[in-house]
């Protein structure tokens, strides 16, 4: 009998904790981008306006998505054949190195096209991690937390992604403390990547450490067939469009109410840089908190309330939040309405990785979970503020807003029509 077996247990929150540390570093380093956007943009793109400087730097951003999808083909299937644990490992290996690249590459006015092209490709190693890392995380989470805390403990996953976030801003509200605007601009912003690249050697190592699921060694032992992109759209192609559809609306909400909002509220607000990262700051800590009491609240009442219940207040609310923080000039007010969209979006942030990973059995769940997720993410998620900033440039701002409500209600009528999971779930441990 392995330790692992032995005392379940300990080694159980031993792994939660040590794959949620590694989750955060990799956020950390993949919203580190978003969050000095308004820095390093002039640097890599030159140009007279705010507007095209963000829509190009947002362009690059909504690039690193295209490798998610791939990511999450090639490294889902690795963490299905090699492990949960070797999935893990390689991801945060290519997200140090995307972090590395971005840090150490000088500008356009130095080598020209050759610096946004540099900011390209370490973007495209980023995404290639992430389309992985969501996956065998949230695959490995769910397989360690046993059934009557799965909600909970999978909820960890968003607790890191939004640490990681959260983490972000703070190192840039230090850096905006500690260093003078003009620092800041010149060379200020490129701290938080060489710190990200730092962090990600050390969450390699802890990685190496950690204890392989039951799950994923049961399956081995079963000789069951490998996971491979043949078999998951032919052996389980409704599991597979479900997370389509029902991660399509949840991940636009989720990055048009976190990560465009930063810059929603310095371009249409109108607050100034520092107040704008201020109230992104204290919500996101706030949403944060939320997460852990929705997915334990999962445990008890069923995943499916909780997606119904933030499918039905993101139609109803979009709109309305939006179009009052784009008159507002007060941060309390302004503040108050970002919480409310983030409240109502921990409904799906909270348990979406716990409901995938519930969909499929788990010879071939890292890539269910992933793949998916990854087409969804990347189609809605990555380009969500390249949209929203086209609609603003063309000067029908408010059309970003109807185009986030009705794709939360294309996937309000998949959490009405699918089983709730914590009932019906694919994941067995013995």
């Amino acid at each position: 009998m392995t330790k692992a077996h032995a005392d379940p247990g300990r080694e159980r929150l031993k792994a939660i904790i040590g794959g949620s540390t590694g989750n955060l570093v990799e956020w950390f380093d993949w919203y580190v981008y978003s969050a000095f956007t308004l820095y390093f943009a002039p640097h890599f793109f030159p140009s007279e306006d705010r507007t095209a400087q963000l829509l190009s730097a947002a362009a690059v951003f909504a690039v690193g998505f295209i490798m998610r999808p791939i990511g999450a083909w090639v490294m889902g299937i690795y963490a299905d054949r090699k492990g949960r644990k070797a999935g893990l490992s390689l991801s945060v290996t290519l997200m140090c190195a995307g972090s590395l690249i971005i840090a150490i590459t000088p500008g356009y006015a130095t080598i020209g096209l050759a610096a946004p092209a540099l900011l390209v490709i370490a973007r495209l190693m980023q995404g290639l991690s992430v389309g992985g890392e969501y996956g065998a995380s949230a695959t490995y989470l769910t397989e360690m937390a046993g059934k009557d805390r799965r909600g909970f403990f999978s909820s960890f996953q968003y607790v890191t992604l939004i640490s990681g976030q959260l983490l972000a801003i703070c190192v840039l509200l230090i850096l905006q403390a500690t260093l003078s605007e003009g620092q800041l601009d010149e060379w200020g912003w490129r701290i938080p990547f060489a710190l990200g690249a730092v962090l990600a050697v050390v969450v390699f190592y802890i990685r190496r450490g950690l204890a392989e699921t039951k799950s994923f060694e049961n399956a081995k032992k079963d000789g069951t067939p490998q996971s491979g992109l043949i078999q998951l759209f032919t052996k389980h192609p409704r599991e597979t469009i479900t997370v389509m559809l029902l991660t399509a609306g949840g991940t636009l909400a989720f990055y048009a109410y976190s990560i465009y909002m930063q810059k929603f509220l310095v371009n249409t607000s109108g607050f100034s840089r520092e107040v704008a990262s201020q109230i992104n700051a204290v919500t996101l800590f706030i949403f944060m908190l939320l997460q852990p009491l929705a997915g334990a609240l999962s445990d008890r009442i069923g995943r499916k309330p909780l997606m119904v219940g933030f499918g039905i207040a993101g139609v109803l609310c979009t709109y309305p939040i939006f179009s009052t923080l784009a008159t507002t000039r007060d941060p309390i007010l302004a503040g108050a309405l970002v919480m409310v969209a983030l409240v109502v979006v921990t409904g799906y942030t909270s348990i979406n990785a716990v409901v995938k990973a519930e969909l499929f059995p788990a010879h071939i769940r890292a890539l269910g979970v992933a793949l998916p997720y990854a087409l969804a993410n990347t189609i809605f998620g990555g380009t969500a503020e390249s949209v929203a900033l086209l609609f603003k440039k063309a000067g029908i701002e408010q059309g970003f807003y109807w185009y986030v409500t009705a794709m939360i209600g294309v996937s309000l009528i998949v959490y009405l029509r699918m089983r709730d999971t914590a009932k019906h779930s694919q994941i067995v441990e013995d």
